[in-house]
């Protein structure tokens, strides 16, 4: 009987290491996702503070409880194509590697329990944006869910650019 419970115990801890709990929300017609420990918060849209001299993509700053944090717009990142924000956009404030940056996304769906099991290294390109920005993709019931890479997403393209040309 003890052999038994500690079995059943062994199998419910290796079911539990491989579920990761995601964040999804939708950029343009696609659905994404990333890992909720990277989410720090979800706010709705707020001013925007422009900074001269960055990149296409972070639009600004914003002032978050007194921390200063930058804006990624995430259609400009995913080279998708711009639209108005609506009353569903929000701002998805994560950490990664000690750096918090917001992402502006149309809007945010559920949180999301998976299997890693469920999920697959992305084919060279996906729905037009470039897989160097995708972790994995994972396959649900009649949809699928890109999961971001968000240290790619964070790399400042240009900056390496400049860095490459000197």
């Amino acid at each position: 009987m003890v052999d038994e419970v500690q079995n059943i115990q062994l199998q419910t801890n290796e079911v539990a290491e491989e579920l990761i709990q995601i964040v999804s929300f939708r950029i343009a017609n696609e659905e994404f996702g990333i890992d909720i420990i990277k989410v720090q918060e979800i706010i709705r849209m707020v001013d925007i503070t422009r900074v001269p001299n960055t990149p296409n993509y972070v639009i600004g700053v914003i002032n978050l409880r007194g921390k200063v944090i930058p804006i990624i717009d995430m259609r400009r990142r995913l080279n998708l194509v711009e639209t108005p924000y609506t009353k569903d956009t929000r701002i998805v404030v994560i950490e990664e590697d000690g750096k918090v940056v917001g992402f502006i996304v149309d809007s945010v769906s559920e949180v999301l329990r998976i299997s890693k099991s469920i999920t697959e290294p992305p084919p060279p390109m996906v729905a037009g944006i470039s897989s160097d920005f995708i972790n994995s993709i994972a396959k649900l019931e009649g949809r699928l869910l890109i999961l971001i890479d968000l240290e790619k997403v964070l790399m400042n393209d240009e900056v390496e650019e400049k860095e490459g040309a000197e």
